[in-house]
C-alpha cells in the first residue's frame, strides 16, 4: 500500500508540476510560486480536522520547517526551469538529484532494499537520465540552458523529500501545515524583496489553484506512504513524478518525444515493477 501511495503521490507531484511551469510561463514564476503555496496552506488547514492527532513535538516541528524551506526553494526553482525551458527536459534533472539524495540518506540510516528494488532503483535514476536527453536536429546531444537551474531544484526537492520524511506522520498534517506555511512565508518575503507584485492574471489564476491544491494532496500521499514504508522506496517511486509532467508536456503543449525519451519513459515503467515486487 505505501508503495501504490507513493506512485499516487508521483503522478499528482508530476501534474502540479506541469501546472505550476504553466502558470509561471503566464505570470512571474515567482508570485506564481507563493501563491500556489499558499494555496495549499489553506486546502491543508481546512483537511487538518479530518486527520485527528495531537501536537507535533519539537524534532517534528523543526523537520518540518527544514521542509519548507528546502520546499519552497526547490518549487520556486522548479517553476521557473519550467517557464524558461523545456519541460521535458527539466522535470527529469531536478528528479535525478531528488532520488539520489533521499536513496543516499535512506542507505546511511541502515535501510537495505531487497535486490529487485534495488535494479528498480537503479533503473528509475537512469530512467530520469534518458528522458532527459535532447538532441539537435543533427542529433547531438545539447544542454539545456536550464540545467543549472534543475539541479539546484533537485537538490532541494530532494533535501525536502529527506525532511518530510523525518517530520513524519503521527501528527497527522500538522508537519505538512507548518512546512507550507514556512515555504509561503518565505516566498512572500522573497517576492516584497523583489519588488515581485503578488498577483498574476485571470488566465493564471485558475492554474494557481488547481497546483496549489495538487501539490498539497501529493505531500499528504508522501507522509502517509513513508509512514508505512522504507524512505528510499518511496522517495525513488514518488521522484518519478516527471513521467506525468512529460505526457502532460506532450499532450497539451505539444513538445514532441525523441525515441530515447520513450525509452525511458518505458523504463520507468519497468522500475516501478521492480520496485513493487518487493
Amino acid at each position: 500500500m505505501a508503495l501504490l501511495l507513493a506512485l499516487s503521490s508521483a503522478v499528482i507531484y508530476g501534474t502540479a508540476d506541469f501546472l505550476g511551469g504553466l502558470a509561471a510561463r503566464r505570470s512571474a514564476a515567482l508570485s506564481a510560486t507563493a501563491l500556489a503555496q499558499a494555496v495549499g496552506l489553506a486546502v491543508g488547514i481546512l483537511a487538518l480536522p479530518l486527520f485527528a492527532a495531537g501536537p507535533p513535538s519539537t524534532p517534528s516541528v523543526l523537520w518540518a520547517i527544514g521542509a519548507g524551506v528546502t520546499g519552497g526553494a526547490g518549487v520556486a526553482l522548479l517553476y521557473y526551469g519550467l517557464a524558461v525551458g523545456r519541460v521535458s527536459v527539466v522535470a527529469p534533472v531536478t528528479a535525478v538529484c531528488a532520488i539520489v539524495i533521499p536513496v543516499l540518506v535512506a542507505i546511511g540510516l541502515g535501510e537495505r532494499p531487497p535486490p529487485l528494488a534495488v535494479a528498480g532503483i537503479a533503473l528509475a535514476i537512469a530512467s530520469v537520465g534518458l528522458i532527459s536527453r535532447q538532441d539537435d536536429p543533427g542529433g547531438k546531444p545539447q544542454k539545456d540552458h536550464s540545467l543549472k537551474i534543475g539541479l539546484a531544484s533537485g537538490a532541494a526537492i530532494g533535501a525536502f523529500l529527506v525532511c518530510l520524511a523525518r517530520a513524519g506522520s503521527a501528527s497527522g498534517l500538522w508537519p505538512l501545515i507548518i512546512a507550507r506555511a514556512t515555504s509561503t512565508l518565505a516566498l512572500v518575503s522573497a517576492a516584497r524583496l523583489a519588488r515581485v507584485r503578488l498577483a498574476v492574471p485571470r488566465s493564471a489564476a485558475a492554474v494557481v489553484i488547481a497546483c496549489g491544491a495538487l501539490d498539497m494532496l501529493a505531500n499528504a500521499l508522501y507522509l502517509i506512504a513513508v509512514r508505512e514504508g522504507p524512505l528510499g522506496l518511496v522517495a525513488t517511486l514518488a521522484s518519478l513524478y516527471p513521467a506525468s509532467t512529460v505526457l502532460l508536456a506532450r499532450v497539451v503543449l505539444g513538445e514532441r518525444l525523441r525515441t530515447v525519451q520513450s525509452v525511458g519513459l518505458g523504463c520507468a515503467l519497468v522500475a516501478i515493477v521492480l520496485i513493487l515486487r518487493r
